[in-house]
């Protein structure tokens, strides 16, 4: 087969660019099991091992093998993964547990899809927290929000949540049984575009990709009253070619969603502006004299809510950049620097 015709197969399941040298066979991870990989080379699915080295116990795992990636592949019964090609995107969250791990969502993807239910699934809160790890994947992240039709206040609440989040954010109300309310999503699954579907169990992420793929593959089910939570129906990371030409990787719903510590938190840059205009450069924005943060709450310039959740989220950041930067210190051996202690006392800005 001649290398552009290599090239339109491996374009049907997202790859962007030439050729990489060695002419090796070129494959995306479309599925992770316990038992080895699915992936999919633009016209088929097989199965595959992963190679020796990516076994190796101090192996970060976030050098593995993931949902997303394009691999190289060696011929073989059963054929094996032998490198994982650069990617061009890659969203992550910190593992679940004490133990300092970076977990890959998917990679080499265009956009997040935040799906969460304008139902009691629905939390400003936690869709800052999905932005935020957002931000330096390489990817775009769009708003979904399902269930408009079963709360009475849901026009409401999404006035606000455009009004708090960013801009440039795109935020759209969908039906995800609806095929015509989800052709809203085309734009952003268009022949070789890649996005990766996140949100709560129950929000209704397998419903809105079966409309997407036209066919009840994905099994949905009922949520929960009083929480509007749902159980993993979703059991695996899986990447979906759609009718559209895009590619769809639906996720497990995630209870849990660590900062990794490496996050910039721009979402909150009007904050982060405001406090520059403190009269004290080491303004603790509490009773301080002068503090811009303390006035903009007291007039509702900045909503309490928005500004505790930033707290909330810089804390995390914080601490698991801590945890992090001590990983990798006992990695080369050497002990954790000791921190300068700073100048306690208040300085005026001048």
């Amino acid at each position: 087969m001649s290398d552009e015709a290599i090239l339109q197969r491996l374009r049907h399941i997202g790859w962007r660019g030439e050729l990489p040298p060695g002419g090796r066979r070129i494959a995306r991870v479309v599925a992770q099991h316990r038992a080895g990989y699915e992936l999919h080379d633009g016209e088929a699915v097989f199965g595959a091992q992963p190679a020796g080295h990516f076994l190796k116990r101090a192996l970060d795992p976030a050098q593995r093998p993931a949902v997303g990636d394009f691999v190289e592949v060696e011929e073989g019964r059963p054929p094996h993964i032998l490198n994982v090609l650069p990617r061009r995107s890659a969203l992550s969250r910190a593992a679940a547990g004490e133990r300092y791990e970076r977990q890959l969502i998917a990679t080499n993807i265009d956009y997040v899809l935040v799906l969460t239910g304008l139902d009691n699934d629905f939390s400003p809160a936690r869709i800052e927290r999905y932005l935020s790890l957002i931000e330096d994947s390489g990817a775009q992240p769009v708003v979904l929000l399902s269930k408009l039709d079963l709360h009475a206040d849901a026009q409401a609440r999404l006035s606000a949540l455009r009004g708090r989040l960013p801009a440039h954010t795109p935020v759209h109300a969908v039906n995800g049984k609806d095929p015509a309310s989800a052709q809203l999503l085309a734009r952003y699954l268009q022949p070789g575009d890649s996005a990766v579907l996140v949100g709560s169990s129950g929000a209704g992420k397998s419903t809105l990709t079966n409309t997407l793929l036209g066919d009840e593959r994905m099994a949905t089910g009922a949520v929960r009253a009083h929480d509007s939570r749902g159980r993993h129906t979703t059991t695996h990371r899986a990447l979906l070619m759609l009718p559209s030409g895009g590619c769809l990787i639906d996720t497990p719903g995630m209870r849990e969603l660590k900062l990794t510590g490496e996050e910039n938190l721009d979402l909150f840059a009007d904050i982060e502006a405001l406090a520059e205009t403190c009269r004290f450069a080491d303004c603790g924005h509490g009773s301080e004299p002068g503090c811009a943060v303390q006035s903009a709450l007291d007039s509702g310039e900045l909503a309490g809510e928005r500004w505790r959740n930033f707290l909330k989220l810089r804390d995390e950041r914080e601490e698991q950049a801590a945890t992090l930067e001590a990983r990798l210190r006992r990695q080369r051996g050497g002990r954790p620097a000791e921190r300068p202690h700073g100048n306690r006392g208040r300085r005026e800005r001048e």
